[in-house]
């Protein structure tokens, strides 16, 4: 399979259910933030994303978030109420910042996911660490 190609592809982040990861046996989600789980201008997350994330916490998935987004402190904002840990700058598609998050939580390339939206960054960088890439569309206002 080319480096350039997505393992799987969803419409939107909610598609990747938590019965999904288990099945995969995915025991991290390292998520892209940015037009992946929020529209690059919220500044909160959304309902459904926090709800989305206890579902998967309950199912025993370690979700990080993995951001090219340089403003430290805005993603700490955004994480905290949702308690996702966050890496930013992370410099995708190198995948250093992600092979150092599986090795801190000591989770395996196999058990791990990296979840984006952009191939040029979180596909490639996923390759590159050899884990699986899922990627979803760009997240847009529904009017």
């Amino acid at each position: 399979m080319s480096i350039f190609r997505a393992d799987r592809k969803f419409e939107k982040f909610e598609d990747v259910t938590p019965e999904l990861l288990k099945s995969e046996g995915v025991k991290l989600l390292l998520c892209d933030l940015d037009n992946t789980l929020r529209l690059h201008s919220e500044k909160e997350p959304a309902a459904e994303l926090a709800v989305w994330i206890k579902k998967c916490h309950k199912t025993g998935v370690q979700i990080v978030i993995v951001s090219n987004n340089g403003r430290k402190k805005m993603i700490q904002k955004f994480c905290e109420p949702i308690n996702v840990p966050c890496v930013w700058w992370a410099k995708k598609p190198l995948s250093v910042k992600l092979t150092e998050t599986m090795e801190k939580y000591k989770i395996k390339p196999s058990e791990t996911v990296m979840l984006g939206d952009k191939w040029s960054t979180d596909v490639l960088a996923a390759k590159f660490a050899g884990v699986r890439s899922w990627k979803v569309e760009h997240r847009r206002n529904i009017i």
